[in-house]
Formats: C-alpha cells, structure tokens, sequence
C-alpha cells in the first residue's frame, strides 16, 4: 500500500505514533503483493480520496468536546461527522473506538480514513505519559529499520506496562520485519487477548500464516480483519489472493 496522499493533523504523540505506524508498516514484506497496523504495503488500507476532496479535510474544532464529537458521528452533514471523527483522535477515550470502528463504514472516505486514524491514535494513547513517549521513539525506531532498537524499546513497555496492547502490537511487527515469526505470533495472540477488535493484528496473524502456508487459517484472520475494518485494501488483497490459490489448488485436486 502507499500512504494516502492527504495528511491530517498531528496535534498529540498518539496521533503523531499512529501516522508513524502507517509509514513503518509500509516497509513490512508480504507474500502475496501489509502491517500490523497500518496496512498495506501500502494499511494504505483507506479509499483513494482525490486533491480536491482532500482539500474538504476539516480543521480541527478544540471547541468540540467528546460527548458532541461522538455524537457528529452520526451527523447528516459530512463535514460535521469528519470533525467529530478528527476531534476524538484528540480526546477520545478507549470506549470511543467502537463508534469510530462503526465510521470505517461511512459513505465519505475521507470520514473513513479520518476515523481509521483516530482509532490508531486511540490504541496508541496508553494513559501514561512516559509510556507514550517511549512508544513514539519506538515507532521512531521502526520506522527507520533499526530493529533490535525498537524491540528493546517495545519490551521496556510492556515490562512496565503489560496491559498497553499497542505496544505488543508493534513489538509483533518489528519482530516479523526481523523474521522471527514465532515471537511475533505470540506477540499478536497478547495484542487479540488484550484488544480482540485490533484489526492490524488480526491481519498480522494472518501475514504469519501466510508465510507459514496455511492458507486456510491465513484467510480466516484476513476476513475477520476486514469484517472489522472494510478499508483494508491491502488486506482485501491478500485475502483475494488467498481465495484464489485456494479455488486453483481445488479445481487441480479434482
């Protein structure tokens, strides 16, 4: 996948972590022409919003408080459900990523990619400031291929903090990009375990089966990853891929 051109506003760590994440998991290999986070090779897992429509973006409404934010979502008015998906990346909490996780549906997909990153910037939002640091130069880390740095990092996390499931997930990407399957696998089982909704997750697993060539099992995470998350064209990608080698081998098999 390749990230969308538009570019939303990076007002705290958390957003800024998320649009990190999408960059780094852009590098992450496949088999089939993904992330564990922010799809595709390139996530991006968003629909292609042109210039003029990124133009639409909405500014950011501080004056918006969370109730209102959650309840734009539902606005007739585009522009309305676009702020309120932005302003909840800012001072959402961990309930309101249901909601959001609902937006990936709308018929504006520029609300969808909104809502996409809000929710990202939501998992990434521990509660603890310092963890959220550490988070952000982990990401850092990753995105720039130093590995074994971001691992260190990553681990310091979850040491400290074993219940932040964003940083299992990223520890499950840096050790997937390093090829070490089996830690990454286990790291993705704590991320469900944690946060059964994490769609980048669920596609991980779902890499890792693939590259294990179980493909039976590999399709059942990529559709569980899209029933949650429609948007994930990398994902839909290697799920058709999948379904395909699958249907081949049958119609030889018969």
């Amino acid at each position: 996948m390749k990230p969308g051109r538009h570019q939303f506003p990076s007002t705290s760590i958390a957003l800024r972590i998320a649009v990190i994440a999408t960059v780094a998991l852009l590098a992450m290999p496949c088999v089939v022409p993904q992330s564990f986070g922010a799809d595709d090779d390139a996530e991006s897992q968003r629909a292609p919003v042109d210039d003029d429509a990124a133009e639409s973006r909405p500014p950011s409404d501080d004056t918006m408080d969370r109730a209102a934010a959650l309840q734009a979502l539902a606005d007739d008015d585009v522009a309305i459900r676009r702020r309120g998906a932005l302003r909840l990346a800012d001072i959402g909490e961990p309930a309101d990523v249901a909601p959001l996780i609902e937006a990936l549906r709308d018929d504006d997909p520029i609300v969808r990619a909104i809502a996409e990153r809000s929710v990202w910037s939501l998992w990434s939002h521990s509660g603890d400031d310092e963890a959220d640091r550490m988070l952000a130069l982990g990401a850092e880390q990753l995105a720039s291929q130093r590995l074994a740095d971001s691992i260190v990092v990553f681990t310091g996390i979850i040491e400290r903090w074993p219940a932040f499931a964003e940083a299992w997930n990223k520890r499950a990407t840096a050790f997937y990009l390093a090829g070490d399957l089996d830690r990454s696998a286990a790291d993705c089982r704590e991320v469900l375990r944690l946060n059964p909704s994490h769609f980048g997750a669920l596609s991980g697993v779902g890499l890792i089966l693939l590259k294990r060539g179980e493909l039976e099992r590999a399709l059942s995470y990529f559709e569980r990853a899209l029933e949650l998350n429609p948007n994930l064209s990398g994902v839909r990608s290697h799920r058709d891929a999948v379904r395909d080698e699958l249907a081949r081998r049958g119609r030889h098999e018969t």
